[in-house]
């Protein structure tokens, strides 16, 4: 996907916010698109499918160790997330939102759909949030996650 999401952005000449021109401000978005990989995508995914996709396929619930750890793993990605990439900055490149901020909420995503408020004592990352959701428009933004908002339901 984010493959995809970089040929589209210079296919389709999009603002230069997306994926700035400005090489710092464009490392810093792929610094954190390589990053999130094996950290926030990788263990807010785990904490998705264990608490939501493994009960729904094996009628039982996963054990509350290993949801346990899973949440845990995801904390620490958390809390780096905001330490080495928010910082005191509006969006990851800077004071304008990109597509390392679009991937990252989209990650995050998923644990919220699954119960997991991650975004429950840590005003750092609402604020955030709140920013990435008015610039993408929150009626996109609630569209764009409506059916897994509703997995529970399943």
């Amino acid at each position: 996907s984010i493959a995809i999401l970089l040929y589209l952005v210079q296919k389709f000449k999009t603002p230069d916010h997306w994926y700035p021109s400005d090489l710092q401000k464009r490392a810093r978005v792929d610094e954190y698109l390589a990053w999130q990989h094996v950290n926030i995508r990788a263990k807010g995914s785990k904490l998705f499918l264990s608490k939501v996709l493994v009960p729904l396929i094996t009628g039982q619930p996963l054990p509350p160790e290993k949801l346990e750890f899973a949440t845990e793993e995801l904390n620490v990605a958390l809390k780096q997330f905001e330490e080495k990439f928010l910082q005191d900055k509006p969006f990851i490149a800077g004071s304008e939102v990109s597509l390392a901020d679009l991937v990252a909420l989209v990650e995050l995503m998923q644990p919220v759909c699954a119960g997991y408020d991650l975004f429950e004592e840590r005003p750092k990352l609402t604020e955030w949030r709140r920013r990435v959701e008015e610039a993408v428009g929150k009626q996109l933004f609630q569209e764009a996650h409506q059916e897994i908002m509703n997995i529970k339901n399943l």
